[in-house]
């Protein structure tokens, strides 16, 4: 299975209570199609970079998840269809990238302390250079 990650934008004039229902609905395609959901992450309103369809700011919602391709593709397809939806993006995220990212802090943290002590020592200055 892979790891995908999805971000959208919804439109800030949907009501409260409909943008809440397409969120769940969204995330029920993911558990429909054999996915599990990792992580929902709701930002709320934010102010866009540039306007989009007449819109300054949108809500933006992210989806971390695992499942086959065709997760990712029923998601796009079903963005396309709502006008609600400002913008989106899907990431497939490499399962090595995690691996080697908690790799190299550890192996940073051991060099870290490991040259700690030896690094550029102050210099106290001779008799002939005092004055």
């Amino acid at each position: 299975m892979n790891q995908y990650e999805t971000g959208f934008i919804v439109a800030p004039n949907l009501p409260e209570e409909e943008a809440s229902a397409l969120i769940n609905q969204l995330a029920e395609v993911i558990s429909a199609r054999n996915g599990r959901m990792i992580k929902k992450d709701l930002w709320g309103k934010r102010k866009l970079a540039y306007p989009i369809k007449r819109f300054s700011e949108g809500l933006y919602v992210f989806f971390t998840y695992e499942g086959a391709p065709a997760i990712p593709a029923e998601l796009e397809r079903r963005f396309k269809q709502t006008d609600a939806i400002l913008r989106f993006i899907t990431i497939k995220k490499d399962p090595r990238d995690t691996v080697k990212g908690k790799k190299k802090v550890k192996q940073a943290e051991a060099t870290e302390t490991a040259t700690a002590g030896t690094g550029p020592q102050p210099v106290t200055p001779g008799p002939e250079e005092v004055k």
